[in-house]
């Protein structure tokens, strides 16, 4: 099977049309191949399918389907009895083919960007059998390309930087376009780059699409910034041709390329002289048009009167001279200095030393303020001594301070009673004189810190300090004593001449040479026969036994009197008592009882086992008078009282009443009149241990006589009654008294008026009121009729 005649002119005038317009000069020629094969014996060849590739052209805009090619079998006779089919990549969807006659057609728009070609598969059958006469053969379909596909640039846009001053031809950036075409066929993927915006600073290779500077001396200060539009073109910029276009920012970056300039030759500023040390002064600049590290500059006094007096830094974000005083500023001692400063590039490129030198000097000029200042004194700290045994009224020493100012006023002193707040010192307010108000001690207080101001006569607010520093010299006032409290043992069965305790002393004087002390038994011990003391020479002292063993039931302490005396001038001296306790102790000398009345203990019982036994015995009584008790409780009835003062007594109880029905509650006669007997009644929840006085019988008296009388029953009734605590109350009654010219108001003595009033309305209220239209009614069944 070949391709027909007709269908390969056809092929030709494609071929030949497609090369014409890509410009490609070669074709791919199909050949013929032949399989030789067996068959009955005899040895024949076969021709097979015959063609190599088909070529269409992509994106195919036309209406009809487009014709890609023919296939044709020899043994096809053109009777219709061959069939032919196309399976594999696109077969059906995209390519179709003429059963009858073999032609192959395109019946879509193809993209050779998405697919460069398709492999399929053809078979020539027997329409009748529907079986093969030709062996199934495979083969490609390409897409031809044409330039329908611009250059892009991928990683566009595209920011760059490139040093100012730089040479012509410094490389700055490389961009990158990239187009889809078949880069194998023709001139569709070969890109050509130019520049439409951003020239005569820059230029860029055609090929290679790195972009360089074409200017030299391009100045950051003038213009940092340029902004590029680069164009890509492919067939190698043919017109024709397809184009895409980026944006390049190209920043030019800081070079020191201008030196410091201040934008003054002189400067001058005035100040106060009372300005604190370290206080700024003044802040200078020196103007750098270069930015970070190539602006950072220094600033230092080369020259002037003020060398010692200021000193200058820099700020290191704004970078500004900052002048500072580095000592107390006096009007009336200078009143003004002169500064040269310098200032100076810290990082120089010597590429530019031609620019001119990259420092400045300018000269500052600083007026000193005069101001009212405090007074001064003399000396910032004064120190002084005096005796803890001066007098009062001793002179310490004496303080001076002045008035700086031009005027001199006079000064006056005073001590700031904050630092003295015992008033041990006093201060003549003209002299300055210091004199002790009161008796010392160094003991107590050895040092005195005192403030001493001292304040303008004409402007009192000027106020100066200063400071004195008192220390109190010692003298030989306090007598030695023990160094702590001494508590001694001796076993009973010590030794003659046994070391029982060894003993020191201290004394709160200080004195230059440090303590000597001397140690003695006073002289009522002297002669004692049990302890001996022997001085050490070194301000301790032993205290030794004088005799063999001791007993406890003979005596079980001993007060032993030691006399101190230390070398002071004149010498103090003091007694004091060290306490000997007599102790059982066991073979190592280590005492074990120290109380003489464990000899009189049982034998067999330890102190712990008769605490013991004491302790259970207690336990017993208190359960016994417990059950005593309990038991006397159950057999006292409690009483109570079947009627209750409702007026005096408040009873609550968790439960609802009955309503308007219940009038068993509490006695309504009890309610309705005053002038009642009241009897006497005890108390419901104690049992009555002690009659109380009966209250008598109201009568009608003068008011001021009954509340007197009232209250006076409920005082002595508060007073015999042990059982109502608390027993210190606040007695509160609200007793209005009686015969009120109006009568009683209340509703519930209305029972016993003769008021016309009708309440027979009530028993048509329901059953609910009918207790109280029985109470109040007229009618014949009322219940008090």
């Amino acid at each position: 099977m070949k391709l027909g005649k007709v269908e390969f002119c056809h092929f030709l005038q494609i071929l030949a049309l497609f090369l014409c317009l890509s410009g490609m000069n070669q074709a791919e020629l199909s050949r013929s191949r032949s399989k030789t094969y067996f068959q009955s014996g005899r040895m024949r060849t076969k021709r097979s399918w015959v063609w190599n590739q088909f070529f269409v052209l992509e994106e195919y805009m036309g209406t009809d389907p487009l014709y890609v090619g023919k296939l044709h079998s020899d043994v096809d006779k053109g009777d219709g009895s061959i069939k032919y089919i196309l399976s594999g990549e696109g077969a059906s969807s995209i390519f179709i083919i003429d059963e009858n006659t073999g032609d192959i057609h395109a019946t879509k728009r193809l993209d050779r960007e998405e697919q460069a070609y398709y492999t399929l598969r053809a078979q020539a059958l027997d329409r009748l059998t529907n079986k093969p006469v030709e062996p199934e053969s495979e083969f490609v379909i390409k897409i031809q390309d044409i330039n329908d596909n611009e250059p892009k640039f991928l990683d566009g846009p595209y920011t760059a930087g490139v040093p100012e001053m730089s040479p012509v031809g410094t490389s700055v950036v490389q961009v990158t376009a990239t187009d889809a075409d078949d880069p194998t066929y023709g001139n569709s993927a070969r890109v050509v780059y130019s520049i439409l915006q951003g020239q005569p600073y820059f230029s860029v290779e055609p090929k290679t699409g790195v972009i360089k500077t074409a200017l030299p001396n391009m100045d950051r200060e003038a213009k940092d910034q340029y902004l590029l539009v680069i164009q890509a073109k492919d067939m190698v910029g043919q017109n024709g041709g397809l184009s895409g276009t980026t944006s390049v920012t190209v920043t030019l970056t800081d070079v020191n390329d201008n030196p410091p300039r201040f934008p003054r030759r002189s400067y001058q500023y005035n100040v106060p002289e009372s300005l604190p040390v370290a206080s700024v002064v003044a802040k200078i600049k020196a103007a750098d048009a270069d930015v970070g590290p190539n602006a950072e500059m220094e600033y230092k006094i080369v020259d002037g009167d003020g060398l010692g007096a200021f000193k200058i830094s820099v700020d290191k974000e704004t970078q500004e001279g900052i002048i500072t005083i580095q000592k107390e500023l006096d009007f009336e001692a200078k009143t003004s200095y002169t500064l040269r400063i310098e200032a100076t590039n810290m990082h120089v490129d010597p590429r530019f030393l031609s620019l001119g030198p990259f420092s400045d000097m300018t000269t500052v000029k600083i007026i000193v303020e005069d101001v009212d200042e405090p007074p001064v004194f003399t000396s910032r700290l004064y120190s002084m001594v005096v005796s803890e045994a001066a007098k009062v009224g001793t002179i310490i020493g004496t303080v001076a301070a002045h008035d700086p100012d031009a005027s001199n006023s006079p000064v006056r002193y005073s001590i700031d009673r904050n630092t003295d707040l015992e008033r041990y010192f006093n201060i003549d307010a003209n002299s300055g004189v210091i004199t002790t108000a009161k008796s010392l001690d160094r003991e107590t207080n050895a040092v005195h810190n005192i403030t001493v101001l001292a304040m303008e006569s004409q402007n009192p607010a000027q106020i100066g300090r200063g400071y004195v520093a008192i220390t109190i010299l010692d003298i030989n006032d306090n007598a030695p004593e023990f160094a702590m409290e001494y508590e001694t043992t001796v076993c009973e069965n010590a030794q003659s001449g046994q070391v029982i305790q060894k003993i020191s002393a201290i004394d709160k004087d200080d004195p230059p040479n440090g303590h000597q002390f001397y140690f003695s038994l006073a002289a009522e011990a002297a002669n004692n026969h049990n302890f001996t003391l022997q001085d050490n020479k070194d301000n301790t002292a032993t205290v030794l036994t004088r005799r063999n063993g001791f007993r406890r039931q003979e005596q079980s302490v001993f007060y032993l009197p030691i006399f101190i005396v230390d070398s002071g001038s004149p010498s103090l001296s003091s007694t004091n008592t060290l306490t000997i306790r007599v102790c059982d102790c066991d073979a190592d000398g280590i005492a074990q009882t120290c109380n003489a009345e464990a000899y009189i203990l049982p034998a067999g019982l330890s102190t712990g086992a008769l605490i013991a036994i004491l302790a259970c015995v207690l336990t017993l009584l208190v359960l016994v008078l417990l059950i005593v008790t309990m038991r006397r409780r159950k057999k006292e009835p409690l009483i109570f009282d079947e009627e209750r003062d409702i007026r005096e007594n408040i009873v609550r109880y968790d439960d609802e009443g009955g309503g308007e029905e219940d009038t068993e509650a509490f006695d309504m006669a009890a309610l309705r009149n005053l002038n009642i007997i009241r009897d006497t009644k005890t108390r419901r929840d104690v049992t009555p241990e002690i009659q109380f006085l009966s209250r008598p019988t109201f009568k009608s008296i003068p008011d001021n006589v009954i509340f007197r009388e009232f209250i006076w029953e409920r005082l002595k009734e508060a007073d015999v009654d042990p059982c109502a605590p608390p027993y210190d109350s606040l007695q509160t009654y609200a007793f209005e008294g009686n015969g009120s010219v109006a009568e009683s108001l209340s509703s519930l003595d209305s029972i016993s008026s003769n008021s016309d009033q009708n309440y027979d309305y009530l028993s048509d209220w329901g059953p609910r009121f009918k207790r109280l239209a029985d109470m109040y009614g007229t009618g014949p069944d009322c219940l008090y009729s």
